[in-house]
């Protein structure tokens, strides 16, 4: 396929069974209807349903798919599929290629097979997918993909995607609500949009094929840093090397054809670290589309002799990977509820919009920091690369001045468009943007959205985003509450009032400064901000009360399925630990030992064969050398012995948050200090005395 730049808007979509496919390949009744459904969320009818599936099935048959499946996200973190051909057999010994309505609408996988945290039974295997058709089907690998939602024979939602309907449809009721109630009477629905940036690492296969650490666990257990890391700040943005850059090329390719707008790329900061930035889309479609891209980066990885890595911190001591969650509301007119205009103080849709974001994230600041909680995140989280675990807005200084203005009741002097001053005349003038950027911050404004920062790269964004548009919806609602008696003469003053309130209530979670700061930290504590440093910690606040309120007030969860959650939570974070543990166990008896042991044999056989060959020389180099290295074996064996002892103590623990706590307090700090004699150990014994890559040849010989 010709893949010049006049090819690509052919290539674009070309695998997606988008909108222009529709109208190609429906009636002009049934495209009609089907278009309703996506565009107000109403019911399909199961006529609709089976004329689709005809024309669905042509076009990927046409397109070279043999089989069908329903592609969903249960609570593993990744995607799960079935694959069913067209294929049925008739009467005369022949097949024919068919899919009906039925077969398109709802799928049945096995539900005891995937986690459910105690709503399903192991012989209570029935479980549904239903069909998504807000989110376009596509083909890959000859089988047209489906997205839907996964549910248990009773109904109880087993996936990330059921739940972030529910929080887009519930978002969406509240805004309307409040917007009509300001005088938008033309608004019947309002959609919030996501651009996920995903930052992951490249490393060549043959390295990553020798490293247990990095198949088992996606992270190295253990490594010495090598003499230069990212302290030069030559890669961030630094010129692509020749491989990385045919690597990218091909990727952007295959998610185009997928319909995924990959718009930039880059280096980042670690060496061997890059990004892909997607143009935003609906929340759901965002969704689909991230895990697709993880999936498809790593397939393309291979082709070009690497392994990406997707781990929060595969590399100790140099950056680790986030995914940075741009977030916005628009509304079914084109309105981006988020853009303060020209000027943002007398935007009054603008400011209760922001104050509901403000107030959601103040009062929802643990189910903040709960969505992006995991074992790997949980090393980023406040290490000076990534936001702290405590979370805080930043506004920039011209939201800042306007709150302060409504606060205080004063007048709000607008900054006017500052212009560039770059001291070369020979450069283009340009204007400043009305705010800068805040790195440290987790949740900044940038524009027209807020960019929630505190993703893990390898998380699904469907939980942070459920998490943000319920306690956006809670806030609106209570703004419906208060303002929906008011008369329309009194509404302007009471929308002033609340938004003021709402300000002065909320302003603790505002903070414009360097998150990264020890003072900081201590500002928040003053504050009452929140600080859950690591997973165990923050798990238990998905079952509080407040929380539990909120999600069954808005439908998002029943009671059932947050407890189910939050015993898978646990379960996942106990597994994650239990198999780091293991597998550092495994490398250090079979691996680190054998090659410190070989190494020290090879240095005591040379100081006897030079004592040998000449008479009284001095072997202090070698023998200090020796006894250093042999010291550190013992140490090694003895807090190798340790680890093996508290992870066996804590499989024993029954109850899971003592078990994961146990894990957080003593299994980590065990496996710490085993990697801290370890890693000094490595820096003086020879290169090739250990059977798997360092540091240094994994990052530089790419």
């Amino acid at each position: 396929m010709d893949t010049g730049m006049t090819k690509i808007p052919e290539l674009y979509g070309s695998l997606v069974f988008n909108d222009k496919v529709m109208r190609e390949k429906l009636p002009k009744d049934v495209y009609k209807a089907l278009r309703k459904t996506i565009d107000n969320n109403t019911h399909l009818e199961l006529d609709v349903a089976n004329s689709v599936a005809v024309a669905m099935k042509e076009w990927a048959v046409e397109n070279g798919a043999t089989h069908f499946t329903h592609w969903f996200q249960p609570m593993t973190g990744t995607t799960a599929e079935k694959h069913d051909s067209f294929i049925n057999p008739d009467d005369k010994g022949q097949v024919i290629m068919e899919f009906a309505g039925k077969e398109l609408v709802k799928g049945e996988p096995d539900a005891s097979s995937f986690p459910s945290g105690g709503l399903r039974a192991t012989f209570e295997a029935r479980g549904y997918t239903a069909w998504d058709p807000t989110s376009p089907a596509f083909i890959k690998d000859g089988t047209l993909y489906i997205p839907t939602a996964f549910c248990s024979y009773s109904g109880e939602a087993l996936d990330k995607k059921t739940p972030l309907l529910r929080s887009m449809e519930a978002l969406s009721k509240e805004a309307v609500k409040v917007l009509k109630l300001l005088g938008n009477e033309e608004v019947s629905s309002v959609s919030t949009t996501v651009g996920p940036e995903q930052e992951y690492f490249l490393i060549n296969t043959e390295d990553y094929a020798k490293r247990k650490d990095l198949i088992f666990t996606g992270r190295t257990l253990l490594g010495a840093k090598p003499p230069k890391g990212q302290e030069m700040e030559d890669h961030y943005f630094g010129n692509l090397k020749t491989r990385v850059s045919e690597y990218m090329h091909d990727l952007d390719l295959e998610l185009w054809k997928l319909g995924i707008p990959a718009k930039t790329k880059h280096n980042e900061v670690a060496p061997c670290q890059h990004e892909l930035a997607p143009v935003f889309d609906t929340t759901n479609v965002a969704v689909d589309h991230n895990q697709l891209t993880m999936e498809v980066m790593k397939k393309v990885a291979k082709k070009h002799g690497f392994e990406c890595l997707l781990h929060e911190k595969p590399f100790d001591g140099i950056n680790g990977s986030g995914k940075h969650n741009n977030w916005s509301m628009s509304t079914n007119t084109g309105i981006n509820l988020l853009e303060p205009g020209k000027s943002p103080a007398e935007n009054v849709q603008f400011l209760v919009f922001l104050a509901a974001v403000i107030k959601a994230v103040d009062d929802y600041a643990d189910l903040m920091r709960l969505s992006v909680a995991s074992p790997g995140n949980d090393h980023r989280l406040g290490a000076n690369e990534a936001p702290p675990a405590v979370v805080s807005m930043f506004l920039g200084d011209e939201l800042t001045a306007v709150v302060e203005s409504i606060e205080n009741d004063t007048f709000f002097n607008k900054m006017g468009s500052v212009q560039m001053d770059t001291g070369a005349s020979v450069l283009p003038h340009f204007f400043k943007d009305n705010t800068d950027r805040n790195r440290t911050s987790p949740f900044a404004f940038t524009g027209n959205k807020f960019e929630f920062r505190m993703l893990g790269s390898s998380l699904s964004v469907a939980g942070p985003n459920v998490i943000l548009n319920t306690a956006v919806a809670e806030s609106l609602s209570a703004f419906y509450e208060e303002l929906k008696g008011v008369s329309a003469d009194g509404l302007n003053d009471a929308v002033h009032a609340l938004v003021k309130k709402t300000l002065i209530d909320h302003k603790r979670i505002i903070f414009n400064g360097d998150g990264y700061t020890d003072e900081w930290i201590a500002e928040a504590e003053k504050r009452g901000l929140p600080n859950l440093k690591a997973t165990p910690d923050a798990l238990p606040v998905f079952i509080a009360d407040k929380n539990v309120k909120l999600f069954t007030k808005h439908g998002i969860f029943t009671e059932s399925e947050i407890n189910s959650r939050y015993e898978i939570l646990l379960e996942n974070y106990n597994k994650t630990l239990h198999i780091e543990a293991k597998t550092m166990i495994d490398m250090v008896y079979h691996q680190f030992l054998p090659g410190v042991e070989g190494y020290m044999n090879e240095l005591a056989d040379t100081i006897i064969k030079k004592k040998q060959a000449v008479s009284g020389v001095s072997c202090k180099a070698e023998e200090k050398t020796l006894q250093v290295v042999s010291d550190n074996y013992d140490k090694i064996y003895d807090l190798v012995e340790k680890l093996k002892t508290d992870t066996e103590k804590a499989e024993a623990i029954e109850d899971s948050l003592q078990m994961a706590d146990f894990y957080k307090d003593t299994v980590i700090s065990d496996m710490e200090s085993l990697r801290a004699v370890a890693d000094a150990t490595e820096e003086i014994i020879p290169e090739d005395a250990l059977p798997y890559p360092s540091y240094g040849k994994i990052l530089f010989y790419v």
